[in-house]
């Protein structure tokens, strides 16, 4: 950690359904000098915070503006279709696009998926959030294709969901204002990719060498003085015997 970055908090938005808790406790066992602070947004909201200046990165799902953002993709994620237990999709173990024909599929405002063509009938409304969805679903109003974690985040006990594995999938990815670029990102960068401490830091190698070429010299010169004291007055008491 530098002296500039001393007194530095850096701030961490992720969206809905990613866990960025181990990459946090990391960072904490990594660089406790710096806190990590963590803020979940709405995915709509994750970009702006970006070019505002109030998170220095996010994690958030594609696609987005990239315009002025560096993006590192991370993982892709299974859809699922979310349902009541007691439904007659719930009796297969996975779900096609095609078996959705006849079903009324809710299609949120935040939809983390990038349809090209919408499965399944339109439902009467398009609830603002994901959240709100999966509401409708309890009620038995429509059923809601969403990322696996989501539906995980959104459990009901009167709820179940199917993988779709034809459907588009959704994908998690790193993101930060490319101009705002500095030492602290490219620690965490270092640390999402599992880099090691040693090799974490996308910084100048001079930098960092400049304390262990300091102390080197200073060990080594004591060390050889508290040698040589020894041997020479073992010598003169060796030279009457």
């Amino acid at each position: 950690m530098t002296e500039g970055e001393i007194g530095k908090v850096f701030r961490l938005a992720y969206v809905p359904g990613v866990t960025p808790a181990k990459w946090a406790n990391v960072w904490t066992e990594r660089i406790p000098g710096v806190p990590i602070t963590l803020a979940a947004v709405p995915a709509a909201e994750a970009v702006p915070l970006l070019r505002n200046g109030a998170a220095d990165a996010a994690f958030v799902r594609l696609p987005v503006d990239r315009d002025g953002l560096s993006v590192i993709p991370l993982y892709v994620e299974t859809t699922v279709v979310v349902l009541p237990k007691d439904h007659a999709l719930a009796t297969t173990d996975e779900v096609t696009i095609a078996d959705l024909d006849d079903h009324e599929v809710l299609h949120p405002l935040d939809d983390p998926i990038d349809w090209t063509t919408r499965p399944g009938l339109p439902a009467f409304t398009r609830p603002p959030t994901t959240a709100n969805a999966v509401e409708l679903v309890a009620s038995g109003t429509a059923i809601l294709l969403v990322p696996q974690s989501l539906a995980r985040l959104h459990h009901r006990k009167d709820l179940t969901y199917r993988p779709v594995p034809d459907a588009p999938q959704s994908q998690v990815a790193l993101t930060w204002p490319t101009d705002a670029t500095t030492d602290l990102v490219e620690d965490f960068i270092g640390i999402v990719r599992g880099r090691t401490p040693n090799s974490s830091r996308g910084r100048p190698p001079a930098s960092p060498a400049k304390n262990p070429a300091q102390r080197q010299p200073q060990k080594p010169t004591q060390t050889s003085s508290r040698r040589t004291t020894p041997t020479t007055r073992k010598s003169k008491r060796n030279r009457p015997r």
